[in-house]
């Protein structure tokens, strides 16, 4: 375990870094906080099916509330709002889940709005049952500008 962290560290260090918030499988009333290369999220699930989060993405200035609605066990709709303060855009997506492994979920999630679109695979290592380490690869296609992808690394904290 020591040698994958070391060279999904490695690999962070060589490449384009970006991570958005993962998809995390809580259960109801369970808070996560969650800090990733250059960003942060927090949300929580409030019922079985609807989650409240907000995240800070620091490589691209942009702040995001979102919700997430479970429309199945491993099927998720996203409605969010990025850059609500000023330049207001709306955005949906989907995302799935599934165990990859005993302790790891994998993941993948697509949102667009009118001028990005984003898409991100990853898993979540359950190191506790409060800790989760998270890889992921994340593209973040603006209709003007560069795009920017890489891999992430990250962790959430679960209470």
């Amino acid at each position: 375990m020591k040698k994958l962290i070391l060279a999904l560290f490695t690999l962070m260090l060589s490449s384009n870094i970006v991570i958005a918030a993962p998809i995390n499988n809580l259960s109801s009333e369970q808070t996560a906080l969650g800090f990733g290369t250059d960003s942060f999220y927090l949300e929580h699930k409030f019922t079985p099916s609807f989650t409240l989060g907000f995240q800070n993405l620091d490589w691209n200035g942009n702040d995001d509330i979102y919700g997430q609605f479970n429309l199945s066990e491993n099927l998720r709709g996203i409605i969010g709002n990025r850059n609500f303060d000023s330049g207001s855009e709306i955005y949906l997506g989907m995302a799935v889940t599934g165990p990859l492994a005993p302790k790891c979920d994998g993941y993948a999630s697509i949102i667009a709005g009118s001028s990005f679109k984003e898409f991100q695979a990853g898993a979540n290592f359950k190191l506790t049952t409060t800790v989760d380490l998270n890889v992921n690869y994340h593209s973040y296609m603006p209709d003007v500008g560069k795009n920017k992808t890489g891999v992430g690394l990250g962790a959430t904290f679960k209470f």
